[in-house]
């Protein structure tokens, strides 16, 4: 069996990737050990630039997202509030609060409406690289062992990945190994009540904020999402207060949730398991560990999602945005209209994202230790987020939107390397369109707001690449923008040079009268 790419782990990273290789025209393989969809309760939300990266290939509403995606107007950071709502259109920050188990379902169901080959009870057991292909060995479903024949393999195999280790990509880090996280998801109860706030009323306690509620002892946090079976957390930064810690390797119980919850906040709650039939977790992290990835690439093999970086913190939002960056740029490699060095773009572009990531959470992790001198350190961080400024670039640093790629000459008032802003428009047929429903294909566009045919003449040499669209718009941040695939702003102007310049650089020379 010989496929242009295969991909090993069939979760949310695997998948997406891919939805953007099909769309791409690439044909890939899904490998994943698991006989059957995760069941897990896992990640319970989406936050920040990948929302809009969702809603650009109209995977918003079938996440369960409603209309068009809005700014939260709050957040937190470290445990503390981020009153969002004061920085109107400049928020940077979206929610989605879809839990990973439904996310996978989606992007299943997406894998399969476009012909994605997935395949569940494969598991990768070695490989072997030359100079044009890799040999993976797998054992199928079936328990037979054979070899499958790719050009390029993508380990999206998480945190303990066979592909990166096997590649002899180095994973160097550390963490907090004092921190047990613990988390549940609980029935109703009359001794726990969600009020309007984002806060919670607690029997034998009072009033006190739902979401990251610190004390000497450890964070307690409640989300309810979903009433009929809210999700409790605790973190306690020793590895048992009470001396009765069963060890990293026995199973979670309610009772340990309980003792854990009694422990943060100094009463006992009555905590019961979800109605009969509906999801449940018990899940007990034992420390807090933030590596990266010292490379994304190994000649032929990749990684993305886990493999490549693991923090206490957003990791889902930082993967489907490394598959979204991978796959047009694989894509075009293997079609050979790949401009020297583009794939190896891939890792600089993304690993840098990934340090951005990696310090927030490390930082956001710090800030809510126990002790008095993380507490005067929050009373002054309160006091800086008292600035606009300030709260917007914390905004953006979570949001993953503070990143900006070096797309070499920048229009100077124009997003060129950022994320592409949402834009209102009238296309050249008179229809409104939002520029996210432009962005669908997963293809480059030339969105041309001149009104003239100058930008027209310049790209045609790449109409077979590259998606042309004629329109206006009110809000418009420069006279034209090159997107990329993944929503990047490559070029921005008016200038025919200047675009020639970009697509070069991104899509390949032009094609000459022989080619």
């Amino acid at each position: 069996m010989t496929f242009d790419v295969v991909i090993v782990g069939g979760g949310p990273t695997g998948l997406f990737l891919a939805c953007e290789l099909r769309l791409a025209g690439v044909r890939p393989l899904v490998l994943e050990r698991r006989p059957d969809p995760d069941p897990a309760d896992k990640a319970h939300g989406l936050t920040g630039q990948v929302v809009r990266l969702l809603d650009n290939r109209g995977l918003f509403e079938r996440c369960g997202g409603r209309g068009v995606p809005a700014p939260a107007p709050g957040f937190f950071f470290g445990g503390m509030p981020l009153p969002l709502h004061v920085l109107g259109a400049d928020n940077p920050m979206h929610l989605l609060p879809v839990n990973q188990r439904d996310l996978e379902r989606v992007l299943h169901e997406r894998a399969a409406e476009l012909g994605a080959d997935v395949r569940h009870g494969w598991d990768v057991l070695s490989f072997g690289q030359s100079d044009d292909q890799v040999d993976v060995v797998v054992r199928a479903a079936d328990g037979t062992e054979t070899t499958v024949t790719t050009r390029y393999l993508v380990g999206c195999d998480g945190a303990r990945s066979l592909v990166r280790k096997q590649a002899g990509i180095a994973f160097p880090g550390d963490g907090d190994d004092g921190v047990v996280d613990r988390s549940a998801l609980i029935g109703p109860s009359d001794s726990i009540r969600p009020v309007p706030g984002g806060r919670v009323v607690i029997d034998g306690l009072g009033e006190i904020p739902a979401h990251f509620h610190r004390t000497d002892r450890g964070v307690f946090t409640l989300l309810a999402h979903d009433p009929e079976r809210p999700l409790v957390n605790t973190a306690e930064w020793e590895d048992d207060p009470a001396g009765d810690f069963p060890g990293p390797g026995a199973p979670m119980t309610l009772a340990e949730m309980g003792d854990s919850v009694e422990r943060v906040l100094g009463v006992r709650l009555p905590l019961t398991a979800p109605p009969e039939g509906a999801p449940t977790m018990l899940r007990r992290l034992c420390g807090r560990t933030f590596r990266l990835a010292d490379r994304y690439r190994a000649a032929r093999v990749l990684i993305a999602g886990d493999a490549a970086h693991v923090s206490h913190g957003p990791t889902l939002n930082l993967a489907l945005q490394d598959a979204a960056n991978l796959a047009w740029k694989l894509a075009a490699t293997l079609r050979g209209q790949a401009p020297e060095g583009l794939l190896d773009s891939y890792e600089s572009e993304r690993r840098a994202s990934g340090e951005r990531v990696l310090m927030h959470t490390r930082a956001a992790s710090a800030l809510m230790a126990p002790g008095g001198g993380v507490t005067a350190l929050r009373l002054l961080f309160a006091e800086l987020l008292g600035s606009a400024e300030n709260l917007r670039a914390v905004a953006a640093l979570m949001a993953g939107a503070d990143v900006r790629y070096d797309m070499g000459e920048e229009h100077p008032a124009a997003p060129t390397g950022w994320f592409v802003p949402p834009l209102d428009l009238i296309t050249g047929d008179g229809r409104a369109r939002r520029l996210a429903e432009l962005l669908r294909d997963a293809r480059p566009l030339l969105l041309d707001l001149t009104g003239g045919n100058d930008l027209a003449v310049a790209a045609e040499p790449w109409a077979d690449r590259v998606r042309r669209v004629a329109a206006t718009a009110d809000d418009a941040p420069a006279p034209a923008l090159l997107v990329r695939p993944d929503g990047y702003v490559a070029w921005a102007g008016e200038d025919p040079d200047g675009l020639k310049a970009a697509l070069t650089r991104w899509f390949t020379p032009e094609r000459t009268s022989s080619g």
